[in-house]
């Protein structure tokens, strides 16, 4: 309903609202998915939506309408989705909803309305969680398949913590064409420690979300908008004044028009807003005051119970506000406020003694009759209105059982400040602990679960601190147990090192032989076989085996079996760690465990790649990443199935692909230690590519270059591998020297058979490079490797052809990489093989190597190992490239720098065409020079254009 305060007109949005259709065009399209429209508070970003909302739905779209709502600190779980879901039940009615869905999948709808029955078991797991995010994004492609849909969502500044994840999830991964997002919020309200400036920031990055910032209006605009209220023109005095005063924002013009442009300008909105609402009759004044206590929203039948107001009572006292547009009237008889501002406004005008009494009297009736509010909100409201009473004792209760209801729902974070209140409130509660039935430690136990499931490491190490301290390991000590198993976790999930000890103190507080025993043996057999201490790990894998086959747990055993086949992984013994892996998967499908078989899944990926069995690790990664939708574990299991996929992709070079699935992954926001293996495999594209700056950045993420500790085996050996590379791409032999020599000296290096292959024919390379000018040193190193390679097995064609390439035999190591489908090995195996013939004196054999390694390279954009061909090939007197006329190949990034100079542009014109910083353009200008054999720019430009390098 729009007062009489809102001009008719639609002024000064055409841009944005075609911006909108644009969109939308591109969303029928598939190309578009999201759109963000940001602004001041009361800049007009309702009114911007609605109307494109309006004009879509004339032109056939479904709109879902939700909104995010502002409730004290805690927040409203999901409220924008559970309101759109209302919607679409009120339009189309239960059935008919769940019938678009797979079978049995509403019950994971039930978290948010209902209507949908009971909900699944699993609420209070990551995997529900998981499964309604997957759940709530195949409902709005089930409804596209029929017409266009949009779904508008206002007010997400004020959105919950497990929204702001829904609306991320759903923006990344719409893939279906016809479905658009419109999302609105106050740019102004986003402090820098505001939690939607990450997700903004996240979004921007993700393909098809488009941002639309909308600005204030202009002189001329501001008195349209004026004369659409007003009926007539205004008076230019009068647009001066009004647009001075309102400086261009919709809501201050419509306050100023409502209250008189003669009237004191307040300094703050509130005062401006509450003009308006002060022109009211008192008796309406009133009410309204009742209503701000209520929220934003707040139902007819509420709102008479608190104001002990008849409904024609009622409804004659807010008739002036409608009129006046200071309210509007929603569905299901419901007031809202026009915007929250205003009711901000007039809520923070309640006396103390009067915001006491009617948060009291919200919470009372709420208590006699929870269907006063709408399903699934009386838990939160009443949290909300009983703390706002200032009732310690209700307070307490409300928000004890509002954080268990934000459990089921899977809104972790939303439950840690009100498990905080519950904490704060204790000690006025005398019998706390009766009264919610869980003690002191149990709340903060409770807290940290829900902060390690919501990603709040900081504050969950805060809170397994606190409960530590208020248990006593003699008397609860399988209670410890547990808590020091998560706060190992949460170190690990920070990239901590050193939870070693911590593991072993849980497992010495559990000596008897049960479930709790084994709940410790199984993360601490893992955590060492990932560290490679196999000796340790291997015994307490067996006796957890032995314990959880007695008690009968088969899921703790399908946990152990994968701990006891990553030993058999690092022992070289790859045939039997698939074994293993199936045996635990099929323990998983008796289960129904979705988190043990897609564990599972992952490791078996990992093992089949190493086998070089590429093709069937990549269709088991495609049936881990359908198992991890359909058991609702994208985020955890299904991005390890995406990591294992990505390191296939590499392996074969299929490079690009790689890249993709290692974004992708990365859109889930995993867990560092997870996001740590995905930036390593970037980086080793990056390196094979020669893209120095990606890197040098990555490398300064990982911690590599200050040489950051890290306790896993395979982290340290990559990493180290991956800095290596780095200083031989900058050609920094030397340094890879430094970093060769300190990798040796490690009392252990890793007992898994590929990786140590994979870094001695590294260490080859650095040794080969360094040999005249550090003899010494290099002999010293290649005893080391020697004596390495010793303790390496052969687990498999992969790791036999490191092993071959570490050994020189390079022809018999390119035929291998060349029957494993591995471009990038084979080619650079080629080079090392021509290299050996060349210095041998067979130059037509180097020639002839070189030309089969030159197209593989080639393909892959691999520019350094290119380069490195194209110059021996040049000293071996081999085939030049068509079109090759300079003494060395430029590069293409080279070749664009180049014609830039040429047209005499400085260094800082050419970093801001190219967009890249003045010191990459300083040094790709000092090769350029080198490879034209030049010393000035000028001469270089002549030299493009006398050899006719470039068309200008």
């Amino acid at each position: 309903m729009l007062g009489r305060s809102v001009s008719p007109v639609f002024v000064g949005r055409d841009k944005e609202l075609s911006s909108l259709s644009e969109a939308f065009d591109e969303a029928r399209k598939g190309a578009a998915t999201a759109v963000l429209v940001g602004g001041e508070a009361g800049v007009g970003k309702t009114r911007l939506v609605q109307r494109f909302a309006e004009r879509a739905a004339r032109d056939g779209a479904h709109v879902l309408y939700g909104g995010c709502v502002e409730l004290s600190t805690e927040g409203l779980a999901y409220a924008p989705f559970t309101a759109a879901l209302r919607q679409l039940v009120r339009e189309q009615g239960t059935d008919r909803i769940a019938a678009l869905l797979p079978g049995g999948a509403e019950r994971d709808l039930a978290r948010l309305l209902p209507e949908f029955g009971e909900p699944s078991s699993d609420g209070e797991t990551e995997t529900g969680r998981a499964r309604l995010f997957e759940q709530f994004l195949t409902l709005l492609e089930r409804l596209a398949d029929s017409r266009p849909t949009i779904l508008l969502i206002e007010d997400i500044h004020w959105a919950d913590r497990s929204s702001r994840d829904l609306i991320a999830f759903l923006s990344r991964n719409l893939g279906a064409a016809q479905v658009l997002i419109v999302m609105t919020y106050r740019s102004d309200d986003l402090h820098r420690q505001h939690p939607l400036r990450p997700v903004l920031a996240e979004l921007g990055r993700v393909s098809g979300v488009l941002r639309l910032d909308l600005p204030r209006l202009s002189r001329d605009e501001v008195a349209l908008q004026m004369a659409g209220i007003l009926g007539s023109a205004p008076e230019y005095p009068k647009v001066e004044k009004v647009f001075e005063r309102s400086e261009g924002i919709p809501l201050f013009v419509e306050a100023l028009l409502d209250c008189g442009i003669d009237c004191t300008f307040p300094e703050s909105m509130q005062d401006l807003i509450l003009g308006s609402v002060e022109r009211l009759p008192e008796e309406t004044q009133r009410v309204l005051r009742i209503a701000a206590a209520g929220g934003i929203r707040v139902g007819h039948a509420l709102l008479a119970a608190v104001s002990g107001l008849s409904d024609l009572e009622l409804e004659a006292a807010l008739r002036p506000a409608i009129a006046g547009n200071v309210l509007q009237i929603a569905d299901n008889r419901a007031y809202v406020f026009r915007h929250s501002l205003i009711r901000e406004a007039v809520h923070d005008e309640l006396l103390p003694g009067e915001h006491q009494r009617l948060h009291s009297g919200y919470a009372e009736e709420i208590s006699r009759d929870r269907k006063l509010v709408p399903p699934g909100r009386a838990a939160v409201e009443l949290a909300h209105h009983w703390y706002g009473a200032r009732n310690d004792l209700w307070a307490l209760i409300s928000a004890w059982e509002a954080a268990l209801k934000s459990f089921r729902a899977f809104a972790y974070t939303e439950a840690i400040p009100l498990l905080e209140r519950v904490l704060m409130l204790w000690d006025r509660v005398p019998d706390a602990a009766e009264r919610i039935g869980a003690d002191h430690t149990a709340v903060l136990e409770k807290a940290s679960e829900a902060a390690l499931a919501g990603g709040e490491l900081d504050r969950g190490i805060k809170f397994v601190k606190a409960a530590l301290e208020e248990l006593d390991e003699g008397s609860e000590p399988a209670r410890v147990a547990t808590l020091i198993v998560r706060w190992a976790n949460l170190k690990i999930y920070k990239g901590k090192t050193g939870v070693l000890e911590d593991l072993r103190h849980a497992l010495r507080l559990v000596p008897e032989p049960n479930l709790d025993r084994a709940c410790v043996l199984t993360p601490l057999s893992q955590h060492l076989m990932l560290i490679g201490n196999v000796e340790e790990g291997t015994p307490l894998i067996e006796e957890g085996l032995r314990l959880v086959r007695k008690l009968g747990d088969k899921c703790l055993e399908g946990d152990l079996l994968i701990n006891l086949a990553l030993g058999y992984s690092i022992a070289g013994d790859v045939e039997r760690t698939l074994a293993t892996n199936t045996r635990a998967m099929e323990l998983g499908f008796e289960e129904g465990s979705g988190r043990l078989i897609t564990r599972a899944i992952g490791n078996n990926i990992d093992a089949l790649t190493d086998l070089g069995r590429t093709e069937e690790a990549l269709a088991l990664s495609e049936e881990g990443w359908r198992l991890a939708k359909h058991y609702g574990r994208i985020r955890t299991n299904g991005v390890f199935s995406l990591t294992n996929r990505a390191e296939a992709l590499e392996a074969i070079g299929r490079w690009d692909e790689a890249i993709e699935t290692v974004e992708q992954a990365l859109t889930f926001g995993p867990v560092l230690r997870t996001r740590h293996h995905l930036v390593r495999l970037r980086a080793d594209i990056a390196l094979a590519r020669g893209e120095q700056d990606v890197v040098e950045g990555i490398l300064s993420e990982l911690g590599v270059i200050k040489e950051r500790p890290e306790d896993f085996v395979q982290d340290i050996t990559n990493s180290a591998r991956l800095l290596i590379g780095w200083h031989l791409l900058r050609g920094e032999p030397e340094a890879a020297l430094l970093v060769t020599e300190r990798v040796l000296s490690r009392p252990s290096q890793s007992p898994k058979a590929m990786l140590g292959w994979r870094l001695l024919a590294l260490l080859t390379v650095v040794c080969d490079a360094m040999e005249s000018a550090e003899p010494e040193r290099v002999r010293t190193a290649r005893e080391h490797c020697a004596a390495l390679a010793a303790r390496l097995k052969v687990s498999g064609p992969v790791a036999e052809g490191y092993r071959l390439s570490y050994s020189g035999d390079f022809e018999a190591a390119a035929a291998a990489w060349e029957r494993l489908g591995r471009p990038h090995n084979q080619a650079k195996a080629l080079v090392r093989a021509a290299t050996a013939l060349a210095l041998s004196g067979d130059r037509e054999g180097a020639a002839a190597r070189l030309a089969v390694a030159r197209p593989l390279a080639v393909a892959l954009r691999a520019t350094p190992l290119v380069e490195e061909i194209e110059t021996l090939s040049r000293r071996v007197g081999g085939a030049q490239p068509a079109g090759a006329a300079v003494p060395e190949l430029l590069t293409p990034r080279e070749m664009e720098v180049l014609r830039l100079v040429a047209l005499g542009r400085t260094n800082r014109d050419i970093a801001a065409e190219l967009f890249i910083s003045a010191k990459t353009v300083s040094v790709h200008v000092s090769n350029i020079l080198a490879k034209l054999g030049v010393t000035t720019r000028g001469e270089a430009a002549a030299a493009a254009h006398r050899q006719s390098l470039l068309t200008l």
